[in-house]
């Protein structure tokens, strides 16, 4: 077999030449490159995060193959291995994993693949004006239990080989510009409506749901049914999803060599029920890794209020913490380091099938690697706690401030407040001709709450009427014609109608500008769109729509001070 090829599954592949990829000759022995042999095997999410057999991700048989020789220690090829630390891990130290080059079939064949989505199909992305388009990428964590290694680590076994659940879940956009990362952490105690997902494996179809917990979007089929529920929420189109369990994060920690995170003071994660992680960490900062690693992924009792939601902001302190520690360029410095990452990164992935070969992790790698610390920014969902039966304790998206997140990652606004300023919107003059009595103002009302690319809420233009009669308009009336807007918005069809239109907008806390004459109008319409999806008051608009809104808790990646208070009665 020539140095320059492989062949798996009747495809001749390309295995670059070392120099190509920033690699140093060393990492191969005294100048020598290697092709890695063997037929690719296929291998799906059933087969568990370390393969069919269930077997650790690095050593033994791996090795087989491998030249050997003296390796040369030289500044530059020190230099190229810190590249490729730099470029290739950017996906794993925000919370999934790079790749390496090293046996590059072998890493193939155990790259495990799925369906991007499984639901409705995404919108395409639009350009901006230099002709980038951003990158969208769905970080998931499961609990799976479906291995010895994850049962070894993931507590009950009532759960073990049980449906899995996405328990992290969130989403990196990587600015068109390619000057900035922003993610969006949703907790996995959030309830909202799961879409009809079609596993393509069983060809079994999962009906839509009425109000569940987002985690268990993971049991409907595998990872692109988070993927169509993640869309139907937000109306962000996701390129691609990267999954990881358990034991990937214990192996992968491992070979990072430690993460260190803050405790304002000594905290145990456990209760007198026994409940809890097991993290046990004195005050200040500590490195952690491995087991210890995965307990403060996982700790929720003993840190803050003990929610879901002080979880998730100890997840973004160790993500942060991470891109750090690997920028620094003091960690992995020899090829059997290295090596071994690559093992158990691939090992632990499981990615959308766009995602074809390690080269293309190695590409995303590349595009990420160039945003500095300063322009990564973590956030949570904004969210309120749930007064649905059955769901006490869960949260829901925040009306208002939780579409104004998705909207300005929608739009490729960054959420670190660099975003060039908006000009002020001009506020349209009242109108002169003066209003009819509220009675007599005849409202067509339609429901236009799929303008945001998700399903339109049920029986909104009814509730909404309903609303306007209470508030005297009695000639409101539901129109079933359905017209998405993103935005709700009030037309009217001539000039003798404007002031009426206004005392309907001013009705319901609607501001003038989208009181707006149309031609297309019967009458005054007014269309319900996808700002205003529940509730009985219009939601008040956000002053600046290039801000983040302070309920998204923004951390951002440059921030070392930041340290986890501890929940009373947890602390020794």
């Amino acid at each position: 077999m020539g140095q320059n090829s492989v062949r798996g599954e009747g495809t001749r592949h390309r295995v670059p030449h070392a120099r190509e990829l920033g690699w140093d000759d060393s990492l191969y022995g005294e100048g020598d490159d290697q092709a890695a042999g063997g037929r690719r095997r296929r291998t799906g999410r059933q087969a568990g995060p370390d393969g069919p057999d269930g077997g650790p991700g690095e050593g033994g048989g791996h090795e087989a193959g491998h030249r050997h020789g003296g390796p040369r220690r030289g500044k530059r090829g020190k230099r190229r291995i810190l590249r490729w630390v730099a470029s290739v891990l950017s996906l794993l130290i925000l919370g999934t994993a790079g790749a390496g080059y090293l046996y590059y079939e072998h890493l193939n064949s155990k790259l495990k693949k799925d369906d991007l989505t499984l639901g409705k199909k995404m919108r395409e992305h639009q350009a901006n004006a230099a002709g980038q388009v951003p990158l969208n990428i769905l970080l998931i964590g499961s609990d799976a239990r479906d291995s010895k290694e994850n049962q070894k680590l993931g507590g009950a076994k009532k759960t073990f080989g049980g449906q899995p659940l996405a328990d992290v879940q969130m989403l990196l956009h990587l600015s068109a510009d390619r000057s900035n990362i922003s993610v969006i952490s949703m907790p996995r105690d959030t309830v909202l409506k799961i879409p009809e997902c079609k596993d393509p494996d069983t060809d079994k179809t999962f009906a839509a749901t009425g109000f569940r917990l987002t985690n268990e979007s993971l049991g409907r089929g595998g990872p692109g049914c988070t993927v169509a529920t993640w869309y139907a929420l937000t109306g962000i189109t996701i390129d691609h999803f990267m999954m990881i369990d358990f034991a990937g994060v214990v192996s992968m920690a491992d070979a990072i060599g430690g993460v260190p995170v803050c405790v304002e003071k000594n905290v145990h994660s456990r209760n007198r029920k026994g409940e809890g992680s097991g993290l046990k960490l004195e005050a200040g900062t500590h490195p952690v890794k491995g087991e210890q690693a995965l307990q403060w992924l996982r700790t929720r009792y003993g840190f803050d209020d003990g929610t879901d939601l002080a979880r998730t902001r100890a997840q973004h302190m160790y993500m942060n913490s991470m891109v750090r520690e690997l920028r620094k360029n003091t960690k992995l410095t020899d090829p059997n380091k290295l090596r071994k990452l690559a093992e158990a990164a691939i090992g632990a992935l499981t990615v959308d099938k766009g995602i074809n070969s390690v080269k293309q992790l190695f590409d995303l790698g590349e595009e990420l690697k160039s945003v500095p610390t300063s322009r990564i920014t973590m956030t949570t969902m904004p969210n309120f706690y749930s007064n649905r039966q059955g769901f006490a304790g869960k949260v829901e998206p925040q009306p208002g401030d939780a579409e104004q997140l998705f909207r300005m990652v929608r739009e490729d606004i960054p959420l670190d407040g660099k975003a060039p300023k908006k000009k002020p919107a001009t506020t349209p003059a009242v109108s002169k001709d003066p209003a009819a009595a509220p009675g007599e103002i005849a409202v067509m009302v339609q429901n236009g709450t799929s303008g945001d690319g998700q399903f339109a809420e049920k029986g909104r233009a009814a509730a909404v009427a309903g609303i306007l009669s209470d508030k005297g308009f009695t000639q409101a009336r539901a129109d079933a014609t359905r017209d998405p807007q993103k935005k709700t918005v009030i037309r009217f069809s001539n000039a003798e109608l404007e002031g009426d239109a206004q005392a309907v907008a001013k009705s319901l806390g609607i501001p003038l500008t989208s009181v707006k004459k149309s031609t297309d109008a019967t009458g005054i319409s007014l269309i319900v769109g996808a700002d205003w999806r529940q509730g009985d008051a219009y939601p008040k608009p956000v002053q600046d729509d290039n801000k983040t809104p302070a309920s998204a808790k923004a951390l951002k990646g440059d921030n070392d001070e930041y340290c986890m208070p501890v929940q009373p009665g947890f602390t020794w």
